[in-house]
């Protein structure tokens, strides 16, 4: 075998398949190997790659898998231990990336000094931070003087990466792990913050542009050549985001590979036209190989202006490929140059698999690839590549975000033209324009922004339309392969017999298992949301939803966040009833995002609630669904309202057993409540008043409830402690078992005919990012979590 050839087979599409087979056969494994297998893993898989020709593919399978596990560990390993939180440490470095203004705040990424004055876990780490304007403040502060590649001095305050884990929601931790984030925080005493350089680098200069665009831009579309022309969408707010998902046009709104294979293709032209002014210059270097060279050039000058997003990353290691090939004079299918591509990004960084523009970008030009003849009319051509992307990439965005766009494949045959072949030229040439000169590039960018407007009205109506985004339930982990391998069948050459039975193949994805309870039975999901409450109670045909979560204003917002993408993933398309147990925040903030996200049939508060409810809730109150019987017991008619100790207390009775929901109710009702009628607290499940409050979960009632699960919501490492220390232990010396958001995440449960069964979202999606485990581990306390589902015991 000569030497050419056999690169080639260690470099082939077997390989970059067999080397990402493996790298996520570890980052879906729940835990890490330590890292001596791993190195051995590495070893071993370099020598079969390169040195054993049979079963070639177990080399890069091997070092696909150890090599993203020895990434994840020492990522992991670098993330801020449990001992410096809630500490005001002083700090030194450099803004990385662009910061992004809010209203009352502004985040952004901080790569922190590596020097010994540093404090020593920070040291040369990278953090997410905020700082928040003071809460009186009457206009933005000093945070406004923030600019990308400045170097500043501050006291912040960290922990490590945390967040909520809920079905439908974003997995922060996963997205720390794959950025490299150690620790997340805030700026603290905002005076003494000092600037010690001026902003520098190619960061600070796309700011700069950036804010340049805006000047000379007065259309509200500047926010949309910004993001064209450098990748900057910090000006693109949720409604943008909302309508850009609807027209399934967010591909094309940064910068895509598309856009750099258009700068590419237009400084290869120029490098050719320079050599075929100059014929001499081509006894010297052939034309086809400046053209090359050039091309690659203006592509990776390109993809450093987007801050080398990972499309654009794969777009010019593809590109370098096929130079690479020109210049050694050999042919190179588009197959191999984005398997290479996909081998240098798997070594380079084996954590970008964590991200979502991986997969979209690798399988998009993977199907045109596969699915597009080498020679048909230019039309034609366009049309099956928007087919064949749209059926290939349907069942990784169904997964990956959990919707569709039905409008999205009508909108992409004029946007995919449009935006590329117009406006994203106007923004460059602006752009290069007013790199040359100060001011040059304005028309350009305003003819841009024109060109934009023409378009985007008829597609924000189209997206607007009630059927233009389908939302999707969360689906099993095999429904995924198995719409793929559908959407293989699906595109096979005309003429194979059955294609259309591939469809079949998508139903898995499509139309999942809602897991929903039978006649008579009930299902509770306990909505992480932090420091707050939000329970989903599903009967056969019916959804409740007592209380929203918290929501800050102009800041996280549990109802959007956390509480609307679970019932989504869950298959609730329609609320028939919310109960608001009172007004305070934490229960209730979320519930104008949720009215506003999903329709809502009715909705019932305490009498004198803030909250604008429909009607009060008022004990002897009931109704039944489904053999379900529903039953408020607190408040009584002409009881004050009295914030958390008018809070509606809902009794939820089936045959099976019942559920009792509580509120934030004290001590004193909880008594009041066993003096009138006791029978009526009787229940298997019971969630702790008041987040496990010490001001709540009287003796009294525990014993009265003879609960065997207790459901406590509460924020990890919370100001109040909740739960408190001696509430859990009163409820598991009467044999109940104490389960806390904060560690299970969201918890459901189903109460039917199989008895009592639940699932903890941590330990039944486990993965190796997760922080509850990690933190356990690092406090040496961590003890397994048992198989999910399970049946509490008595």
């Amino acid at each position: 075998m000569s030497t050419g050839n056999g690169i080639a087979s260690v470099l082939s599409v077997a390989s970059a398949i067999a080397l990402l087979v493996g790298a996520g056969a570890c980052l879906l494994s729940p835990i890490l190997l330590p890292w001596p297998i791993l190195a051995t893993f590495i070893a071993t898989g370099t020598v079969w790659w390169w040195r054993v020709p049979r079963w070639r593919w177990l080399g890069p399978c091997l070092v696909g898998f150890g090599w993203a596990g020895l990434q994840a560990a020492l990522v992991l390993s670098a993330q801020l231990p449990p001992s410096w939180e809630k500490r005001d440490l002083v700090i030194e470095g450099r803004i990385d990336d662009l910061p992004h203004a809010e209203l009352r705040r502004t985040r952004f990424r901080f790569r922190v000094d590596d020097g010994n004055a540093q404090p020593e876990p920070l040291r040369g780490k990278l953090l997410q931070l905020s700082w928040y304007d003071d809460f009186d403040a009457k206009e933005p502060g000093p945070r406004m003087r923030l600019r990308a590649g400045a170097r500043w001095k501050m006291v912040v305050q960290v922990r490590a990466p945390r967040g909520l884990s809920n079905p439908g929601g974003f997995d922060s931790e996963r997205h720390a792990l794959s950025q490299r984030i150690a620790a997340t925080g805030y700026v603290r005493e905002a005076g003494l913050a000092r600037q010690r350089s001026k902003p520098e680098g190619i960061d600070a200069w796309r700011e700069d542009m950036s804010a340049r665009i805006g000047t000379v831009v007065p259309s509200a579309s500047s926010r949309y050549v910004r993001a064209l022309a450098l990748g900057d969408t910090r000006g693109l707010e949720d409604r943008d985001w909302e309508i850009l998902r609807a027209a399934g046009v967010t591909h094309l709104i940064a910068i895509s590979g598309f856009h750099v294979g258009l700068v590419a293709g237009f400084f290869a032209l120029i490098g050719a036209g320079l050599w075929r002014w100059v014929p001499g210059w081509a006894r010297r270097i052939p034309r086809p190989q400046v053209a090359g060279l050039a091309g690659l050039l203006g592509a990776v000058g390109y993809a450093t202006l987007a801050g080398f997003a990972l499309p654009t990353t794969r777009t010019v290691l593809m590109i370098a490929v096929v130079v690479l090939a020109r210049l050694w004079r050999r042919p190179v299918r588009v197959a191999d140059s984005l398997a290479l591509a996909m081998i240098a990004i798997l070594l380079f960084d084996p954590l970008s698999m964590l991200a979502a523009g991986f997969w979209l970008s690798f399988a998009g030009v993977a199907w045109l690839a596969w699915c597009l003849p080498q020679s048909q009319h230019w039309a034609k051509g366009f049309l099956s590549a928007q087919g064949a992307a749209t059926l290939g990439l349907l069942p990784l965005t169904v997964a990956l975000f959990g919707q569709a766009s039905a409008v999205g494949p009508l909108i992409n045959l004029v946007a995919i033209p449009w935006w590329s072949l117009i406006v994203v030229p106007l923004s460059l040439i602006g752009t290069a324009l007013e790199a040359m000169h100060a001011g040059a590039g304005g028309w350009a960018w305003r003819a841009a922004a024109w060109c934009f407007d023409l378009t985007w009205p008829l597609f924000t109506a189209l997206a607007e339309s009630r059927f233009a985004l389908w939302w999707l339930p969360e689906a099993a982990w095999y429904a995924l392969p198995l719409a793929l391998l559908g959407a293989f069948w699906l595109l096979l050459p005309r003429g194979v017999p059955g294609k259309w039975l591939g469809v079949l193949l998508w139903l898995p994805l499509l139309w999942p298992d809602l897991e929903s309870p039978a006649q008579g039975e009930v299902e509770l999901l306990v909505i992480d949301v932090g420091q707050g409450l939000s329970v989903l109670v599903r009967t056969a045909d019916h959804a409740l939803l007592y209380d929203t979560g918290p929501a800050v204003r102009d800041g996280f917002d549990a109802g959007e966040r956390a509480v609307v993408p679970a019932l989504r993933a869950l298959g609730v398309a329609r609320l028939d009833r919310v109960v608001l147990s009172h007004g305070d925040n934490d229960h209730a903030g979320g519930f104008a995002s949720v009215s506003a996200l999903l329709p809502i049939g009715d909705s019932l508060t305490p009498e004198g609630s803030p909250v604008p409810a429909n009607s009060p809730c008022v004990a002897e109150q009931s109704w039944r669904w489904e053999g379900v019987d529903f039953r408020f017991l607190h408040p009584t008619r002409h009881f004050p309202y009295l914030g958390n100790e008018a809070s509606c207390v809902l009794r939820i009775e089936t045959r099976h057993g019942a559920v009792l929901l509580t509120g934030d109710i004290g001590d004193v009702i909880e008594r009041e409540l066993v003096r009138r009628d006791p029978a009526s607290l009787r229940a298997e499940v019971v969630l702790a008043a008041h987040h496990g409050s010490g001001g709540s979960s009287d003796p009294g009632f525990v014993a009265a409830t003879g609960a065997r699960l207790v459901l406590v919501s509460a924020g990890f490492a919370n100001r109040f402690g909740h739960p408190r220390r001696e509430v859990v232990d009163r409820w598991q010396s009467h044999g109940a078992e104490v389960l806390n958001t904060a560690d299970s995440g969201a918890i459901r449960l189903w109460l039917g005919g199989q008895g009592l069964q639940l699932r903890e979202r941590r330990s039944d999606q486990a993965r190796l990012w997760d922080a509850v485990r990690l933190r356990r581990a690092a406090t040496l306390s961590y003890r397994p979590a048992n198989e999910r589902p399970r049946v509490p015991e008595d």
